[in-house]
């Protein structure tokens, strides 16, 4: 092997950029540029694909000049990206056919409710673990498609290309029209409510429900496998892995076996539990995906559960009410208080995600008295992560049968030391913080060295993963179970506030 470094191009929703680690995964240099975000309409959200594939032309070379490195001394690159985002691109002149779809568009929305009455919701959650919903990928590639008239004959001819981030990248890194590879990863692939999780391929009967021509779509590769070498920006360079951001977070932080759960804080969050080689069914509001795939091995399946608000409570408590000037205030701010003083907030500002994928409900205040100060308020802002994040282990522990001995964490929130200690005394677990804190960028270059042969098995890469901070539970199972009711009836207050007829 000629290299002993790893690039990891991180593909993200607001920028890209490239990191490059060593053979000890540790961080050697980035590069980073942001992308423009369109808004067209309301709930429309919109990017590039040629800014961003300039920008990955930008940030590799970057990345290597201030390492001090060269292409010869890289072993491999991976990828991990925004997972649900979706473009379309001519085959013949890798013309993107529009402007990317992003998974946080909700054009689909009336597309879905649809599918949803001629009763598609229950195969879709039988097949592909996921609720029926505009979050994935499937009906935005439906919707460029009947957007462009010939685009979907262009796309049954195979014509025109269809994929998420990382197939346009990978399609473009490998040579682009002259012969690049239409490919994506099992990860990504699961999020576009067009493939069997069992059979990990796609399936004709929703292919045909969500009229999504077949010949349009990438390949479905393991997730560390030989994806092809660059002949664009990193030439000579072997593609060795691609897989979805939360995913790489979870490779990141070595959540290699069942009952190993990460959560990434940031303007929601994320909590992925690794369950084993078969997919653990959720009958309590969560997503079964797979967690990663090594070429020639069963793949590895996770349980997901997506939090809608959790910094951005944060955010409007110092931009709506301005009781905070930063965001680090808030953890100043609730430690002025001892507790919460009885007062709960449900930031359900468009609805509740899992585990209970509820539209109707609307963020509630509760328990306020002409006790409450702004310091209780804080905390209770504070609590609320807390809370949410309990609600989705117990759904994860309820679907898998498993045990949580210890939350990893990461993600812009976790400087909040208060906020983490409140986790670990909601759960019950340790709350452990790593070294590395771009675990999504480690999670890519480690599952690329490991296809690479950089690393031989991963349990290597368990003696890499170090231990930055450590929060254990301090309150007594009473004071858990009995914060854990009261959350639990101010959520059920925040419920059928949105009645059929009334603005959303």
């Amino acid at each position: 092997m000629a290299g002993r470094h790893v690039l990891a191009i991180d593909q993200g929703t607001t920028s890209t950029r490239c990191i490059v680690f060593d053979r000890t995964a540790r961080f050697v240099s980035v590069a980073q540029v942001e992308h423009r975000q369109f808004h067209p309409r309301p709930g429309w959200v919109e990017h590039d694909p040629a800014e961003i594939w300039a920008n990955v032309g930008r940030v590799v070379p970057e990345a290597l000049r201030r390492a001090g490195l060269s292409l010869d001394d890289v072993a491999a690159l991976g990828i991990a990206n925004q997972r649900e985002t979706v473009v379309a691109w001519h085959r013949r002149t890798g013309a993107p056919l529009d402007r990317a779809v992003v998974w946080q568009d909700v054009r689909t929305a009336d597309r879905v409710e649809r599918l949803a009455a001629d009763g598609l919701a229950d195969r879709v959650r039988e097949r592909c673990g996921l609720p029926l919903a505009p979050y994935f990928a499937g009906p935005r590639m439906s919707w460029l498609l009947d957007a462009h008239p010939g685009a979907r004959a262009a796309a049954a001819r195979g014509e025109l290309l269809l994929g998420t981030m990382e197939s346009w990248l990978v399609w473009n890194l490998t040579g682009g029209p002259s012969g690049g590879r239409h490919l994506t990863d099992v990860t990504n692939a699961s999020r576009t409510m067009l493939v069997d999780l069992e059979t990990l391929d796609w399936d004709d009967e929703l292919l045909a429900a969500l009229d999504v021509p077949r010949a349009a779509l990438p390949e479905i590769r393991p997730t560390m496998d030989r994806h092809g070498t660059a002949v664009a920006v990193a030439p000579g360079v072997p593609i060795t892995a691609a897989l979805g951001d939360q995913q790489a977070a979870l490779f990141g932080q070595t959540c290699f076996a069942p009952g190993e759960a990460k959560c990434t804080f940031g303007t929601g969050a994320f909590l992925l539990l690794t369950t084993g080689e078969r997919p653990a069914a959720s009958t309590h509001g969560l997503i079964t995906t797979p967690a990663y795939q090594l070429a020639g091995r069963p793949p590895v399946y996770a349980l997901e559960g997506s939090i809608a608000v959790a910094g951005a409570l944060v955010q409007w408590f110092r931009d709506n009410l301005g009781l905070i000037r930063s965001a680090p205030e808030i953890e100043t701010l609730a430690r002025t208080v001892e507790d919460n003083g009885g007062c709960y907030v449900v930031p359900a500002f468009a609805g509740l995600f899992a585990p209970h994928w509820r539209s109707d409900a609307r963020g509630v205040v509760v328990g306020l008295t002409g006790y409450i100060t702004k310091g209780h308020l804080a905390r209770a802002v504070l609590e609320a992560t807390a809370w949410q994040t309990r609600e989705v282990v117990d759904a994860m522990l309820a679907d898998s049968g498993l045990a949580l001995a210890e939350l990893k964490v990461d993600g812009g929130m976790t400087a909040d030391h208060l906020l983490m200690q409140t986790v670990a005394d909601v759960l019950g677990v340790p709350v452990a913080r790593p070294m590395v804190a771009e675990t999504v960028s480690l999670g890519a270059a480690y599952a690329a060295g490991l296809a690479a042969g950089l690393w031989p098995d991963p349990e290597v890469l368990r003696r890499h993963w170090h231990r930055a901070g450590e929060w254990l539970p301090a309150r007594s199972r009473e004071w858990r179970e009995e914060g854990y009711a009261d959350w639990q009836r101010a959520v059920e207050r925040s419920l059928g506030w949105v009645r059929e007829g009334r603005p959303r």
